[in-house]
């Protein structure tokens, strides 16, 4: 193997890399684990039986409807662990946005894997020696960016964590100390800035330079990335990982417009949803993905719900697999909607489009076993004060959504500040049939 970093690896060793760890990852859950000991038995799979990666598909798709009943029937941590637990050293849990939360543990071990992850991710967007980097989250058991914190202060570099403080505080601890980095959601990026602008904040003329974004689509939405870029002055970028999996995609600073996953810490699959068939790069696929590295609580083959497609190669030249355009939406996010089938990201790609429409909420309904969609609008004050233009932003914005997603939606304003404002993940997508959002 050269002697170049890991994000760097030619295709042949990159999956040399994966089997091996993947031999030996079967081995050791086959011998320690409860939940795999008994996975791979009914499936009639012992870890002789993997010899190439080809023989992945032999072994049975994960879903977290697994995990979550396991975690049920066997609390607190379910029967996914592989060693005692007093082997485990953090605990984290998911944010529950598709249900309740599962906790999840990771040793030492784990951790420093972890840390190996964003070290690469760090390099692909150009992290320098003089960056300074602002976490404005709360430091609670959602993972977040614990890791990037983590990551960023083994680096050597100054890294600001911002728990506890408002988000003007945080706005003003950012510019007063010269922050060039900020690690945040979409949802909370543009939320800082429409703080900044009614405190008369200059956030362009900061010395930001970088906007790393996880935990909900958004970072690759055309209309989410301008808001982003022209409130901060400064680029973003795209960043991809679960509680349950890890960090595993990054934008690259030399190749904006996709995430790139880092294969060199697991082993990536893009299937039919419907059918679990691979399908040719191009096609939209759900993305599968098998952990290398998490060892005490690992994940193989697991339906990650997340639907993508895969490039033919990468701008930047790395061996890595490229998802263009990011992540294009959840496949149980998807309504029916007078014969289209609708993604929230698709309806917010629109709505992003609109600098009068500050904050917004998509409501599905069921009507006689069909789904209705509703749109609630809050637009900017300056528009909210005019009603003939806030009638014209509705009409505006119905007529972009019928002309490219093809149904007419239910929409209406609602006043000025009425709607919620998120640090973490929004929750803007809310269904009202009986489904959790």
């Amino acid at each position: 193997m050269s002697n170049c970093h890991p994000e760097d690896l030619s295709r042949d060793e990159i999956e040399r890399s994966q089997l091996e760890r993947l031999q030996r990852l079967l081995g050791e859950v086959h011998a320690r684990n409860p939940f795999w000991q008994q996975k791979l038995g009914q499936a009639g799979i012992t870890p002789g039986d993997i010899r190439s990666l080809d023989d992945l598909r032999k072994l049975p798709f994960l879903t977290k409807q697994e995990l979550v009943d396991d975690q049920n029937a066997n609390p607190p941590y379910g029967t996914n662990l592989t060693y005692p637990p007093s082997g485990y050293s953090r605990l984290h849990q998911t944010s529950g946005t598709t249900g309740r939360p599962m906790r999840w543990l990771d040793t030492s071990d784990s951790w420093d894997w972890f840390m190996k992850c964003w070290a690469q991710i760090y390099r692909i967007v150009g992290l320098r020696e003089d960056d300074v980097l602002a976490f404005p989250f709360s430091f609670g058991p959602f993972i977040g960016f614990w890791a990037a914190f983590d990551g960023a202060c083994r680096l050597g570099r100054l890294s600001l964590p911002m728990g506890g403080l408002t988000s003007e505080a945080r706005l003003r601890m950012m510019l007063e100390l010269n922050a060039t980095f900020v690690c945040c959601t979409p949802t909370y990026a543009m939320r800082l800035v429409e703080i900044a602008a009614g405190k008369n904040i200059d956030l362009a003329s900061s010395a930001v330079r970088g906007l790393v974004v996880a935990g909900e689509p958004g970072g690759n939405v055309p209309s989410v990335r301008r808001r982003i870029e022209e409130g901060w002055g400064a680029r973003v970028f795209d960043h991809w990982g679960m509680t349950d999996i890890g960090s595993l995609g990054i934008e690259p600073h030399d190749a904006p417009g996709g995430l790139s996953i880092l294969e060199t810490e697991c082993i990536a699959e893009i299937v039919d949803p419907d059918t679990g068939e691979p399908v040719e790069p191009g096609t939209l696929g759900e993305l599968i993905i098998t952990n290398l590295g998490r060892w005490g609580h690992p994940v193989i083959r697991y339906r990650t719900g997340d639907l993508v497609r895969a490039a033919a190669e990468c701008p930047s030249g790395r061996s890595l697999l490229r998802l263009d355009g990011g992540i294009q939406g959840r496949a149980d996010d998807m309504v029916t909607i007078r014969g289209n089938n609708v993604f929230p990201s698709s309806v917010e790609a629109i709505l992003r489009e609109f600098d009068a429409v500050a904050e917004y909420r998509i409501i599905v309904e069921s009507q006689r076993s069909m789904h209705q969609l509703r749109l609630e609008i809050e637009p900017v004050p300056a528009v909210a004060e005019h009603a003939d233009e806030q009638d014209r932003l509705l009409k505006t914005v119905a007529a972009a959504i019928k002309d490219r997603l093809n149904f007419h939606p239910a929409i209406e304003a609602v006043p000025v500040e009425s709607l919620p404002r998120f640090e973490l993940k929004g929750r803007r997508f809310v269904r009202r049939d009986g489904n959790a959002d």
